[in-house]
């Protein structure tokens, strides 16, 4: 690593002494840092923190319905209520077989995610999670984005207390962290107008953390955003770690730009792609873990990625989950076996590492490097 220019040198040398990067020395890397900049000071900053580790789960995913009130401009996914054409929507015990197929299997996180539909309200989820957990009462239970926990307690006439702590006394262990977007109002404006607004969204979590879940922390990045914006929502996030430390991760989320009403913008290079994978590990120094998600960006750039800040590739996922190939996605039938994904991650140097959804080390894959 080299640096021709006095901000960044001033920066590195902050990095390595582990002091935290302002605003500005943020901006700064956006605007003026080159790739291998700050490929090499986040590769730093990740084997500093976990070595070789690369993390995940195995774990599948339910999702209810695609079928949603509100009018998301990069959304592939959602249909509308009124026009349900291609939209799906599953009763309890359609979701409850979804369950029952991985009986005897060794997952351990259900992960509930969907649209936001009017009929499925806090009493169905709640009655969801209370089954989930009857039956199989180890597997973790993450579920809901703010987005979706925002509209059902609100529907219900409760506060965000009251109702968060419904939902956790049925058996909601953490959230998921979508809804983030970007927090900067003026591009809610145009990109979400009509959902939870970013001071809502980092209500919801910090409500969460202090009724003892943890949660994922996510930015959608590579749209009409700024780089000003950018560094603003990152240090939102850095702002409430700093108050609860309950986010267990953080996950940039690449837009993509097929079928929906933002198509006509260019999706992000790879380049830029590392570049804010890396930017986010330097400038984010509280949250432990940089996720990135394989089945959106791709195998052989999630690869990548674990050169440039990332030590958690997600999990095995399976093939149900629709959320990313309808998004646009590289990978269409996003399912990875074990033994795939550890491959995956040791072929590129690094050792796979099976975790939960709380980062306890279920085991070390040592033997899988060759």
């Amino acid at each position: 690593m080299v640096a021709h220019d006095d901000e960044l040198r001033a920066i590195a040398e902050k990095v390595i002494r582990k002091e935290r990067l302002s605003r500005a020395e943020g901006l700064i890397l956006f605007e003026k840092a080159e790739l291998n900049f700050v490929g090499a000071l986040a590769n730093f900053v990740r084997e500093r923190l976990h070595g070789n580790k690369t993390y995940f789960n195995r774990n599948f995913h339910i999702e209810p319905t695609n079928v949603c009130i509100f009018t998301c401009g990069f959304c592939s996914y959602s249909r509308t209520y009124k026009n349900k054409e291609n939209g799906w929507e599953l009763s309890l015990e359609e979701m409850m077989d979804i369950v029952r197929k991985y009986d005897g299997e060794p997952v351990t996180e259900v992960h509930i995610v969907g649209g936001v539909h009017p009929k499925m309200n806090l009493d169905f989820f709640c009655d969801l999670l209370e089954r989930i957990k009857t039956h199989r009462p180890e597997l973790h239970r993450k579920g809901f984005t703010a987005v979706e926990l925002e509209y059902m307690i609100r529907k219900a006439k409760l506060t965000i207390e009251e109702g968060m702590q419904r939902l956790r006394d049925a058996g909601l262990q953490s959230l998921p962290g979508g809804g983030a977007e970007i927090f900067a109002q003026e591009v809610r404006d145009e990109i979400c107008p009509d959902k939870v607004d970013g001071d809502g969204w980092l209500h919801i979590h910090e409500t969460a953390h202090k009724l003892g879940m943890h949660s994922n922390a996510t930015m959608l990045y590579g749209h009409i955003e700024t780089y000003e914006h950018r560094i603003d929502h990152m240090d939102r996030l850095r702002e409430l770690q700093d108050r609860t430390g309950g986010f267990n991760c953080f996950i940039p989320l690449k837009f993509r730009n097929k079928d929906n009403d933002m198509a006509h913008l260019p999706e992000t290079s790879i380049v830029e792609d590392l570049r804010l994978y890396a930017i986010a590990r330097i400038f984010i120094d509280n949250i432990t873990n940089l996720k990135a998600y394989w089945p959106m960006l791709g195998r052989q750039t999630a690869q990548l990625t674990l050169d440039y800040g990332v030590n958690d590739l997600d999990g095995t996922i399976d093939d149900t989950t629709k959320i990313y190939s309808m998004a646009g996605s590289e990978e269409q039938t996003p399912s990875l076996s074990t033994e795939q994904l550890c491959e995956l991650i040791a072929v590129v140097g690094r050792t796979p590492v099976e975790r939960d959804t709380l980062y306890n080390e279920i085991k070390v894959y040592e033997e899988e490097q060759a």
